[in-house]
């Protein structure tokens, strides 16, 4: 049963996990909003996003925020691959238990599990470190917007369709769709 992280583990290793990412994630935040409020703006506030995105505000700074920029990205930088590298060795792990177990029926059922979720990360991992490690010469307003929609609207909107992928009804209904969208093509 690799995917009990309650009863394997124990509430205390857990709320230890909980408790660092949302630790990682609140000290990104406020060193990101710390870093906005602080530079000055000499070139309007109108931002070339829906949302404010931090390369589209340092964009609009006067000051040079070169070493700004280092800075956050060193310390982003640590926290993803942190994060990246635990994710890693989770999925060792439980791929590693998944291969002991002595059925393939249960193996089918424990891969089923977590390749959605594997999908889903996979995805924002790719389209947001293609946001903020893209080369500048690549840099154009539509296609900065093109791939803000891409990590920020897309895993959230696949999420609940990857992971109700599960579902016999809705498999059974998405065949239908399909198939009833090919014979009006025809």
């Amino acid at each position: 049963k690799p995917l009990h992280y309650g009863t394997l583990m124990g509430s205390r290793a857990c709320a230890k996990m909980a408790a660092a990412a949302w630790a990682s994630g609140f000290l990104n935040a406020l060193l990101h909003t710390a870093n906005t409020f602080s530079i000055p703006l000499c070139q309007g506030n109108t931002v070339d996003q829906f949302f404010c995105e931090i390369p589209q505000i340092l964009k609009l700074s006067c000051s040079d925020s070169y070493q700004r920029e280092v800075g956050l990205i060193v310390v982003t930088g640590s926290l993803s691959f942190g994060c990246f590298i635990f994710i890693v060795l989770s999925y060792v792990q439980i791929f590693t238990a998944v291969l002991r177990i002595p059925s393939e029926q249960g193996q089918h059922k424990a891969f089923s599990t977590c390749i959605p979720h594997l999908a889903v990360v996979s995805l924002f991992v790719t389209t947001g470190s293609f946001a903020y490690l893209k080369p500048p010469s690549l840099s154009s307003p539509a296609l900065d917007l093109v791939v803000a929609v891409l990590y920020v609207v897309v895993p959230p909107a696949v999420n609940p369709l990857i992971y109700s992928m599960r579902n016999k009804e809705l498999k059974d209904s998405l065949k239908k769709v399909v198939q009833l969208l090919l014979v009006q093509q025809q």
